[in-house]
């Protein structure tokens, strides 16, 4: 009954916004469209359809509302426009009230907030879609930020998501490029992003571990959290004190060197994605603050870690290889990085794709980031991937949509930043660690314990090997001779590199 409510509900709402051009666009249906608009050819429409989809998430609440947000980063599947207009999407959710968050508590803790709590202050300090935040103190007078998840949120969530997942199934049998686009993956993708949000415990694990990262930083600080009073729907973690990143004004009167600022904040993504391969994936303004006071002065200090991404060695390594190739105008091994990730058709032609990529990057170089639009950018690397049939990777749609909250934190803090010349150094740095004889090192660390107890073994389980296959031919015994003498030279190569790493341990452990 509550599915036939909530669908009713969505049918109203797309038509009361004159959204049916948006849905029935496709030629199969176009006659569908005409003939709703011919009976309600009294209806009043106000604004561009971007505009007027944008009220009709927002009127369809918190769960559309950050759908739009993670669909804006998608300019392959929408038009410039409507994309600019999700882009506006914010959380301004109303808060719920204290007495429920109190029940929340309770359900929690199993005892009323007072025994928890030395103080708790009723009215929120903020509130989004899933939960909202208040400030308190802990037994022994420790502040705190505590956040509680909204009531009910789960049910209207599981709802919600059946219908975007009808939506996108249809999606993809109407439109051409529906396949391609792989709708049904990307709400794949913001299932698991929301689920990940309603797990409080989970957020709590993201920044621990986010901190953990950064310990020692001098360019980010994330508050530490009070495991002992977190549960699936409570989180409590240090109050931190900073002014939001968005007060350009009020950070400068603070001391605060912002060009500064924003080069660090280039420098503390490509960190995260490329060192770690774990990246804070909402960063916008309102998850973001400036310490202004002791050691955390010019420090950013981040919130709200319910969504977090991750990245596997091999989309490190061609997400390197590619960033790095655009900074170094080097297009053809973008086009092949494409080919070999399996991004693109393997039998695409090398020259072609490099050509497509030189117009789309090459008018971009040289300008300071107030003359980039990387929306604009976007755009035309997603048109060029309709014509070579570039696969499109959910995993990544998080990453795009932290580059472009990057952006527009660019801009707000120094107009005239270099994204390129300022991470083009990061990335080289990083590609050297990764691929030079420090990361040889590194990884025969990583495999020497392993070696350490295979190498006993081998001349037991070459002599069983042996022993199982019938008498040799002469030219078998040949070829059995120097295997051996083979497997001889790589076993003392192979001690030989055991006992310099040992030597290199214990001179650091001496020095």
């Amino acid at each position: 009954m509550f599915k036939l409510f909530r669908l009713l509900t969505i049918e109203y709402v797309v038509l009361r916004y004159g959204l049916e051009d948006l849905l029935l666009g496709n030629v199969r249906t176009r006659w569908l469209a005409w003939l709703v608009k011919f009976s309600l050819f009294w209806r009043p429409l106000r604004g561009t359809r971007g505009e007027r989809l944008r009220l009709a998430l927002q009127a369809l609440g918190p769960i559309f509302v950050k759908f739009g947000q993670v669909l804006s980063t998608r300019r392959d599947l929408l038009p410039p426009d409507i994309a600019d207009e999700l882009a506006l999407l914010q959380d301004r959710v109303a808060p719920f009230p204290y007495l429920q968050a109190r029940q929340v508590l309770q359900s929690a803790y199993g005892a009323d907030p007072e025994c928890v709590f030395r103080s708790f202050e009723p009215d929120p300090v903020a509130s989004a879609s899933v939960a909202q935040v208040h400030f308190a103190e802990l037994a022994d007078g420790t502040p705190v930020a505590v956040k509680v998840l909204r009531p009910g949120i789960a049910a209207i969530i599981r709802h919600d998501l059946a219908l975007l997942d009808a939506a996108a199934l249809l999606v993809e049998k109407l439109f051409a490029d529906g396949r391609r686009l792989r709708p049904r993956e990307v709400v794949d993708e913001f299932r698991k992003t929301l689920a990940d949000e309603l797990d409080l415990m989970r957020e709590a694990s993201n920044a621990s571990l986010l901190r953990r990262n950064f310990e020692g930083s001098a360019l980010l600080r994330v508050p530490e959290v009070y495991f002992d009073f977190c549960r699936e729907t409570v989180l409590v973690m240090e109050r931190i004190h900073g002014i939001p990143i968005s007060q350009v004004e009020n950070l400068k009167a603070a001391g605060v060197d912002i060009p500064r600022l924003a080069r660090h904040g280039v420098e503390i993504f490509f960190t995260q994605v490329f060192r770690d391969g774990f990246f804070h994936a909402d960063m916008h303004p309102g998850n973001i603050f400036v310490g202004v006071a002791g050691t955390d002065h010019g420090k950013y200090l981040a919130v709200d870690f319910g969504i977090c991404g991750t990245l596997s060695e091999v989309d490190k390594h061609y997400l390197a290889i590619n960033f790095l190739a655009a900074f170094r105008r080097d297009y053809r091994r973008f086009a092949e990085a494409h080919i070999e990730s399996g991004w693109v058709p393997a039998d695409t032609r090398v020259e072609e794709l490099e050509a497509a990529v030189r117009s789309c990057c090459e008018p971009y170089f040289d300008k300071p980031l107030k003359d980039i639009s990387f929306g604009h950018l976007l755009l035309r690397l997603f048109n060029m991937s309709r014509r070579f049939n570039v696969e499109i990777q959910p995993q990544l749609v998080l990453l795009q949509k932290t580059l472009l909250q990057i952006e527009g934190l660019g801009r707000q803090l120094d107009p005239d930043l270099d994204l390129w010349k300022t991470g083009k150094p990061y990335l080289e740095r990083w590609m050297n660690e990764q691929l030079g004889w420090r990361s040889l090192i590194k990884h025969l660390k990583l495999e020497a314990p392993q070696w350490g107890s295979l190498l006993p073994q081998l001349p037991r389980l070459i002599h069983t090997r042996l022993q199982r296959d019938p008498q040799p031919s002469p030219a078998l015994l040949v070829r059995q001779e120097k295997l051996a003498r083979t497997r001889n030279r790589l076993l003392l190569a192979v001690v030989l590199l055991l006992a310099l790493l040992s030597g290199l341990q214990a001179w650091q452990v001496l020095r």
